[in-house]
């Protein structure tokens, strides 16, 4: 049973553009969809991880309205904060779900038990996770994940009834 999600940001829970303003000013976009996933997946009792490479304050506050605990930010060796987390937890590898778009996250990825990358992700980790979703990064892919993860885990009417359905 996957108990930790763990997320990429550019790329995965935004489309990978960087929008700049002519102040320098940084813009991203975030899917509601992949959001109110994420909110219930915590809600269920599951955890959820933010590890990129890149620092935003965006993500920073992102995460922190989503409820997400573990952010790491600035990150070269994802596959090592990983691990770390793992060993914090108490869990295993394989209760790891994970997500990445390219080339900097193939170790995370193949660190843990169900591995995935949107439709839009580089060739190299196509052939490497366990499944290519049918969205595009920053378009529903992190919903579509938690969708997989929720019915393979048996959870679906728990994921519901956080909705009073």
């Amino acid at each position: 049973m996957i108990k930790l999600v763990v997320l990429d940001v550019d790329g995965c829970l935004s489309d990978g553009k960087l929008i700049y303003s002519a102040d320098g000013i940084e813009s991203k976009s975030f899917n509601v969809k992949d959001g109110l996933g994420i909110t219930t997946w915590i809600k269920m009792g599951n955890q959820v991880a933010i590890i990129t490479g890149r620092n935003s304050t965006i993500v920073e506050k992102r995460a922190k309205e989503l409820g997400i605990q573990h952010l790491h930010q600035g990150i070269r060796d994802k596959d090592r904060v990983l691990n770390e987390i793992i060993d914090s937890l108490e869990i295993k590898p394989s209760e790891v779900a994970a997500i990445g778009d390219d080339l900097n996250d193939y170790n995370m990825l193949s660190l843990v038990g169900r591995s995935f990358t949107p439709k839009n992700g580089v060739k190299e980790l196509q052939v490497l996770v366990n499944t290519t979703l049918s969205f595009n990064g920053g378009d529903g892919a992190v919903r579509e994940m938690i969708d997989i993860l929720v019915d393979e885990n048996d959870q679906r009417d728990a994921f519901l009834r956080v909705w009073n359905i």
